[in-house]
């Protein structure tokens, strides 16, 4: 066996063994801007801001990035700094990947926020989706706000104790909402596309060409009656409750499949199983159920009341803000700053994302707020009374 060639296919299609290039903090894109067109960026512009006071802060978060890669094995990687610092600007610039990627290449403003070369080609924009996932993956999502925000304490423009606001926002799911019947059908798709890897054809039950049909291969026609659209899902729960019956004598591996267990969490969200095997849709369904299999954890919830309300399928976010002191001048900017940012389940309460929001600020190396300014969802007996026993209020 040619053990090169095989290391080499294996390097090509799992991204975590990837070496680091050389990193240099210094660069030299800046004084040659500067000496080619001197007036080109201001004192204040924010690209130039960026180079001198976010840069070197990124920069500093190198070792930490070091260690979601393989140092020396692997085929080579895009600089993390410069991707960490990408990933800030196309935040600021509202910038989708795509466009980030060629705003990599072209934009000068960038390349001198990015510390990168004149001539520097970039990269692909799928890059930083993997680099994303490889900073959740390790554990890292923070590392560049965390920076950020320690060089603020070190400025003076956080204080460790002083005021903060906090509220919460919702967050989009990045799927599509789903009616319970289009869920159930999506989840036994792919169930049944996870078991046509594993199970040999010889294997597969006499249903298999029917479920692959009717799952697979087709799609639900939208212009049915309520009658026909009620059928179908009685019967994608009788199909369900057939194929996971199926299941149960073959080996763990089989039938413990990721999208299997989903299809087993869906139905039971879904259906109840009666005497005689006999399966009725649920008609009132609790909280917390899946609304979309590519994205199990994203739940419905719904803010506000009357015209104000809206609801999403998602998350929460608990966002928090220091109160700076009030500008003098209106062109004066504000000194507010985020403090923490803690991402919940939909149907979690702000009551509890309090606690969670002043774990995550231990853990940036705020203490608790002196005066804390929020809405009635968070106030509680418990939480006024604890709050004055540390003295804060």
């Amino acid at each position: 066996m040619d053990f090169a060639a095989a290391r080499r296919r294996v390097v090509a299609y799992f991204p975590a063994y990837m070496s680091l290039p050389t990193f240099d903090s210094q660069g030299a894109l800046f004084g040659s801007l500067s000496s080619l067109a001197p007036g080109l960026f201001s004192e204040t512009d924010r690209y130039k801001l960026f180079a001198q006071k976010i840069w070197p802060i990124l920069a500093g978060t190198r070792p930490q990035l070091e260690g979601c890669y393989e140092a020396t094995n692997g085929r080579a990687a895009y600089e993390p700094v410069a991707l960490l610092g990408t990933l800030i600007l196309q935040f600021l610039e509202r910038a989708p990947d795509r466009q980030a990627a060629d705003l990599v290449r072209y934009h000068l403003g960038w390349k001198l926020a990015l510390n990168l070369e004149l001539g520097e080609r970039g990269f692909h924009p799928t890059t930083l989706v993997a680099f994303r996932q490889r900073l959740l993956d390790n554990e890292q999502g923070k590392v560049a706000f965390d920076a950020v925000l320690q060089a603020l304490q070190a400025e003076g423009l956080v204080p460790k104790r002083g005021k903060q606001r906090l509220d919460s926002t919702h967050v989009l799911g990045m799927v599509a909402r789903l009616s319970r019947l289009e869920c159930i059908r999506e989840t036994l798709r792919l169930a049944l596309e996870e078991l046509a890897v594993v199970l040999p054809e010889a294997q597969r039950p006499d249903f298999w060409p029917l479920y692959w049909e009717r799952y697979v291969e087709s799609k639900l026609d939208y212009k049915s009656t309520e009658v026909v659209l009620k059928q179908k899902q009685n019967q994608a729960g009788e199909d369900s409750w057939r194929l996971l019956r199926w299941l149960e004598p073959l080996p763990i591996t089989l039938r413990n499949g990721r999208q299997v267990e989903l299809l087993r969490r869906v139905f039971g969200e879904n259906y109840t199983t009666e005497a005689g095997d006999e399966i009725t849709p649920v008609k009132e369904h609790s909280a917390g159920v899946a609304q979309n299999p590519h994205d199990p954890e994203a739940q419905w919830s719904a803010k506000g009341h009357g015209k104000a309300r809206h609801d999403w399928v998602g998350y929460k976010v608990q966002v928090a803000e220091n109160i700076g002191p009030k500008p003098e001048t209106k062109s004066e900017p504000a000194r507010n700053f985020l403090t923490s940012l803690v991402t919940q389940s939909a149907i979690e309460s702000d009551d509890a994302g309090l606690p969670a929001t002043l774990e995550a600020q231990s853990q940036s190396d705020l203490a608790a707020p002196a005066e804390l300014y929020v809405d009635g969802a968070y106030i509680s007996a418990a939480g006024l009374a604890q709050a004055q026993k540390e003295g804060r209020e």
